[in-house]
């Protein structure tokens, strides 16, 4: 039997082509695992809006995305993070296919609020479609994932990468969720706590030692062992190993939250 996990790279989790390479051997070495990708692209987003005179604004860790805002951000994360990842990956050896929450409606969404406070154009996912990412998976591709997506009407949305990942992990039955980040996972007291259940993750955010962009991530993870994902898992890139250690739950790196 497979096992099927979703990784979920955020903008800077890696640098340049090197860690894809090492990604795309882990991915053909690593027997009997299905691979879904999704990717953010947050500090691009950040330049291109700022190259564009426009300012950015975050609501925990959450981007307020304006109207005039949405198109650059589309541009980025379906064009230009989409393009490279699909390429490298590609170039190293894994066939792959490129995708965004608006292909065959993956997802769709409807606008997200925090706290009765307007986003703008950033979605909140409440229908996931995964039957194009399992072709896909079926027909030995990866999907590589932009969380772009639209409402009902076809409107761009500008959907967190985290909780796209966390909503597309549920439909797609994935035993993992593995956000790769560029810290070495949650930090206590400066040292790396190597698991967490749902409670003490709860705790820690509280009592604000969890919080920022974390807490954004913290919560798409409770969603997703929520609704039957096993393991979480918040690390840092390590090498070519760190995906066989994850499938085989020998991963030393980072933190895995559970339930």
């Amino acid at each position: 039997m497979k096992t099927r996990i979703l990784i979920k790279i955020g903008g800077r989790a890696f640098e340049d082509e090197r860690g894809f390479r090492q990604l795309a051997g882990a991915i053909k070495t690593t027997k009997n695992t299905e691979v879904i990708i999704v990717h953010g692209g947050g500090a691009e987003i950040s330049k291109a809006l700022k190259d564009a005179g426009r300012q950015t604004q975050f609501i925990d860790g959450i981007r307020i995305t304006r109207a005039e805002d949405i198109k650059i951000v589309e541009e980025v994360l379906s064009g230009t993070v989409n393009q490279r990842i699909f390429s490298w990956l590609e170039a190293n050896g894994v066939p792959s296919i490129r995708m965004s929450g608006k292909t065959q409606r993956l997802f769709v969404v409807e606008p997200l609020t925090r706290d009765g406070r307007d986003l703008g154009f950033v979605g909140k996912i409440k229908q996931v479609n995964p039957a194009v990412v399992i072709e896909a998976i079926h027909s030995g591709k990866v999907p590589v994932i932009s969380p772009i997506s639209a409402n009902e009407k076809g409107e761009s949305y500008n959907v967190n990468a985290d909780s796209a990942a966390a909503a597309l992990a549920t439909g797609a039955r994935c035993t993992d969720l593995v956000f790769i980040t560029d810290v070495p996972g949650i930090l206590v007291d400066d040292e790396t706590r190597a698991s967490l259940t749902v409670k003490e993750a709860q705790t820690l955010i509280a009592d604000g030692i969890i919080k920022g962009g974390m807490v954004a991530k913290m919560e798409s993870a409770f969603e997703a062992l929520d609704q039957d994902v096993h393991r979480v898992h918040i690390i840092q890139w390590q090498g070519a190993h760190t995906l066989q250690e994850v499938v085989q739950q020998q991963c030393n790196a980072g933190t895995t939250v559970t339930r």
